[in-house]
């Protein structure tokens, strides 16, 4: 009877190093698998996001690991967390995409603007046609003439600031 309550207790107290690769990575991996079967939009988005918050948490962890070395509770709360965002009957990641990650995408603080870096072989030709399609789809094709119209007159202005006679400078 000694022995059986040892394993048990050996069980309970690392409970959350057994379970931990389960839950975090063998159903979801799974269920990940099966979803991209499927023509529902509903468990990838789950499922997307769940990857996208596991990365998150791994991140926080790799950067943080030498604090959360004080708190002895860390991997329950991480497990009890990705219980919540893997289980269907809560639904956690899908939560987290409605309710945070969607209203910030919809409706972003900052707007960013597309701009290509560095054109290389492999790169699209139409970045510039995609960044106009996204300026219209937020801004209207009013806002859109308007650049344009803009853009013209600050080009027709700096050809007609150019003269034929300069000092020997050239202007770029």
């Amino acid at each position: 009877m000694g022995s059986g309550d040892n394993v048990f207790s050996v069980v309970a107290k690392n409970i959350d190093v057994l379970a931990m690769p389960l839950v975090s990575l063998v159903f979801p991996l799974y269920c990940s698998i099966k979803a991209i079967e499927t023509k529902s939009r509903a468990d990838d988005q789950q499922w997307l996001t769940y990857w996208v918050l596991y990365s998150l948490v791994t991140l926080f962890e790799l950067t943080f690991a030498k604090v959360l070395e004080w708190f002895p509770i860390w991997s329950y709360a991480k497990l009890m967390g990705i219980c919540w965002l893997v289980l269907p009957y809560f639904n956690g990641a899908a939560c987290v995409y409605e309710n945070y990650i969607r209203p910030f995408y919809k409706n972003p603080q900052v707007k960013i603007w597309y701009i290509p870096r560095k054109k290389d072989v492999f790169s699209k030709p139409d970045d510039i046609l995609t960044a106009a399609e996204k300026y219209i789809e937020e801004n209207g094709p009013e806002a859109f003439e308007r650049m344009i119209a803009k853009a013209d007159r600050e080009a027709r202005d700096r050809r007609s600031s150019y003269s034929i006679f300069h000092d020997g400078y050239d202007q770029y």
